[in-house]
């Protein structure tokens, strides 16, 4: 079953095409190199005949018949062929009993079939030969066997068979180990996927630290899983939170009514109660906004809608706006622009942004502190600092404080839901900028604005 698996892999299959173009090109490589060799003996051939018919043609009449003996007297192999005819057809000299049918005298080099002197009969040698007529009337006619052709088609032949089969089965066994290892690797992918299909949401995919793609594909799969799972463990306890936040006023406002309905006396009394119960509702209905508009900037598709924002002027128009808060509890405001710089997205989203890390830094400052607004140009990047004299974050709550509702637990009995820096977290990853938090006593977060994230970042000094 598996040796049936393997020939039906793609891997092996391709091999297997790449094994006979493989073939069909050695053997076309093999044909013409065959045909220029026999092409080349032939015409050396046809070249040494008629050299050697010119010197014999230039020999006194009484000479040739000794030049013809001698020329067939040195040939060791058998090769060669030779005839003096007179006028009249007879033989004069040579090993070539008659002039060869169908044979043109005069012309250029010709396959002729010939019958030698002490042939057997049936056993006529192909040769290529040139005749010439002589000044005497005479015919002369030189010839040589060819077949050092067919010898070297037999070369050719034997290592065409040595040479093209074991590389045949060399591309073959290779196919076969490709297939093989790619089932492996696609076994083991599998596993794994199975493993996390039953919840093992730890697992990964195998990879190598090699530039192959499939590693490479593994190394992108593992980064979406990575993401998946933070997602998963985020939404594992956003029920319960929401849950916990909204019992929370909820039941207050329920007891404000019940003992309103029970104690209530006068109109001012019922309507001390219905304050407070509004107020409680007011804190739902404002866990609800705050995570309707975070999941509308999560699953946002406003990037088409991103233009050239001012970072100088949302600054200063935060501080417009925060200022008299900031007098309220006597904290000092401060803004600092290094320059006017511009980053490509939302005015509106980053105008949120900024918003919200300075409402937190003003509401867990205490009185007599201070918060700062800063404007920085830095090496490729644009930094909005925001930094204040409150408690800070520490060092384990750095990624705890971008989930929904967290609240550390020296911040219980400050008012707020826990999703200030969510949405924050979630304008920044919809730009494509990092947002830093900085550890330590004192407050300091910053957004960082990448150029290569910034479509069309520019300064104006």
């Amino acid at each position: 079953m598996r040796q049936l698996q393997l020939i039906r892999s793609n891997t092996f299959r391709w091999a297997s095409a790449v094994a006979a173009v493989f073939a069909l090109f050695t053997i076309v490589l093999f044909g013409f190199i065959y045909w220029k060799i026999d092409g080349y003996l032939i015409a050396r051939s046809d070249r040494m005949i008629a050299q050697q018919l010119n010197f014999m043609a230039a020999l006194p009449r009484d000479r040739r018949a000794d030049a013809i003996s001698d020329h067939l007297g040195q040939d060791s192999r058998g090769v060669q062929y030779a005839g003096l005819f007179d006028p009249a057809g007879n033989r004069l000299a040579g090993n070539l009993k008659e002039l060869p049918r169908d044979f043109k005298v005069g012309g250029a080099a010709q396959a002729v079939r010939v019958v030698p002197i002490g042939q057997p009969p049936g056993g006529d040698p192909l040769i290529r030969a040139i005749g010439r007529r002589l000044e005497n009337g005479d015919v002369l006619v030189l010839g040589r066997n060819v077949d050092e052709t067919r010898e070297i088609s037999s070369v050719v032949g034997q290592a065409l068979a040595l040479g093209l089969l074991p590389a045949l089965c060399l591309c073959l066994l290779a196919g076969a180990w490709l297939s093989v290892r790619a089932q492996r690797r696609v076994e083991e992918v599998n596993q794994r996927v199975q493993r996390i299909i039953a919840g093992d949401l730890r697992e990964r995919l195998p990879h190598r630290n090699v530039n192959d793609p499939f590693s490479r594909l593994a190394v992108i799969v593992n980064s979406m899983l990575d993401e998946m799972e933070a997602m998963i463990n985020a939404l594992a306890g956003v029920g319960n939170d929401i849950a916990h936040d909204l019992r929370t006023p909820l039941t207050r406002a329920r007891l404000s009514l019940e003992r309103g309905r029970t104690h209530a006396t006068t109109l001012e009394q019922l309507q001390s109660v219905t304050d407070k119960a509004i107020g409680g509702i007011d804190q739902s209905l404002a866990i609800i906004t705050a995570l309707l508009r975070l999941t509308e900037i999560e699953n946002s598709r406003r990037s088409a809608g991103f233009g050239n924002v001012a970072l100088h002027e949302i600054l200063r128009e935060v501080c417009d706006v925060y200022e008299p808060i900031a007098e309220d509890k006597s904290i000092a405001l401060g803004v600092d622009i290094d320059r006017k710089l511009h980053v490509w997205g939302d005015r509106d989203l980053l105008f949120e942004a900024v918003v919200n890390l300075v409402d937190n830094a003003i509401k867990f400052t205490p009185a007599g502190g201070k918060v700062g607004l800063e404007l920085l140009r830095g090496d490729k990047e644009t930094i909005v600092r925001v930094t204040d004299t409150g408690p800070g974050i520490g060092e384990q709550e750095r990624e705890a404080v971008l989930r929904r509702f967290y609240r550390s637990d020296k911040m219980r009995n400050t008012p707020g839901v826990g999703l200030g820096l969510s949405l924050v977290a979630a304008i920044i990853k919809l730009h494509g900028f990092r947002l830093v938090i900085h550890p330590g006593s004192g407050g300091r977060i910053e957004i960082i604005c990448l150029d290569k994230a910034n479509g069309s970042s520019r300064r104006d000094n």
